[in-house]
């Protein structure tokens, strides 16, 4: 059964530890049989995008196939493979630690460009604050996901062995099987973040790319992709670099704009990495600029536009 109000936010209590469980199994038959959790959407494989969100978990359990991803994941898989969501979650539960561990599990998809950190702890924190079992992202249309949710593990797992005890197996069993014995809330999608998008088919994955880039969130995007790719984690303030590369192309030439911003980056290196090795690196590099500006004017055609 469900309940709740079905309006965004919650309290301010804290929603705690909790392990993180990513089904990214499934035969994609809409997709062509395409490795879905490797498309791409913003320059990241979705899976990728999906790990990224469940960042905070204290263990993060990935439910197919081991494969390259852009971080430490336990593997687990349902036997046999391909054998449903419910027979995933259930591995993937156990794989967690199965009733040992923190209060709550996120369950989620591989499949979901737009989930991010903040919709992962405003479950959390909404079913911190309430009596439900489960708290699901509620879309646009008024459904609730399962596979975009935070369960309370202590039900979560009574509920899966009553079904292994009654049915004997839970291959091919669909996922209404546990939430039906769940007592649910939901968390309504906010205007403009509709975390439970999914690409399951190519028209999705066209949607959710054409999105990024409609929506104003393209430098963001590429900053993601790239610190990714490049294996960095870093939080610079990105408009001190900006900053920098406008002043030094208007004060001094064009092409000194991204040769100033690497060697910020690579002075940073040298002095120990870091947000603060960073910003102290550009003040110094912003100062010179500013002289020089002073001093030279800029070359013909060089410092405008």
């Amino acid at each position: 059964m469900s309940s709740g109000s079905g309006e965004a936010g919650s309290s301010g209590r804290s929603a705690g530890a909790f392990d993180a469980v990513v089904l990214a199994g499934g035969g994609a038959r809409r997709l062509d049989g395409a490795d879905k959790p490797g498309l791409r959407v913003g320059g990241r494989a979705l899976i990728d995008r999906v790990l990224a969100a469940c960042g905070a978990a204290r263990s993060t359990v990935v439910v197919a196939a081991p494969r390259a991803v852009a971080r430490e994941v336990v593997w687990a898989r349902e036997e046999p493979a391909g054998g449903g969501p419910l027979a995933a979650l259930a591995a993937g539960v156990r794989a967690a630690g199965g009733a040992a561990g923190p209060g709550a599990v996120v369950v989620v998809a591989a499949d979901l460009p737009f989930l991010d950190e903040a919709a992962l702890r405003g479950l959390l924190a909404r079913l911190a604050a309430g009596d439900a079992d489960a708290v699901l992202a509620r879309d646009a249309e008024g459904r609730d996901q399962p596979l975009v949710g935070a369960y309370r593990r202590a039900p979560l797992v009574r509920a899966l062995e009553e079904i292994r005890r009654e049915e004997g197996d839970l291959t091919g069993l669909p996922l209404r099987r546990l939430t039906g014995r769940l007592t649910l809330d939901h968390q309504a999608e906010e205007r403009g973040a509709p975390v439970s998008f999914d690409c399951d088919t190519w028209g999705d994955l066209a949607a959710a790319r054409a999105r990024i880039r409609e929506h104003g969130h393209v430098l963001d995007e590429w900053i993601l992709a790239a610190k990714e790719e490049l294996g960095i984690d870093l939080d610079v303030d990105i408009r001190v670099l900006l900053d920098l590369a406008r002043d030094a192309a208007h004060g001094v030439v064009r092409p000194a704009a991204p040769l100033t911003t690497f060697l910020v980056g690579y002075a940073a290196g040298r002095a120990g990495g870091g947000p603060e090795a960073v910003a102290e690196a550009a003040r110094k590099a912003a100062a010179l600029a500013e002289r020089w500006a002073a001093e030279v004017p800029p070359e013909p055609g060089e410092g405008t536009g």
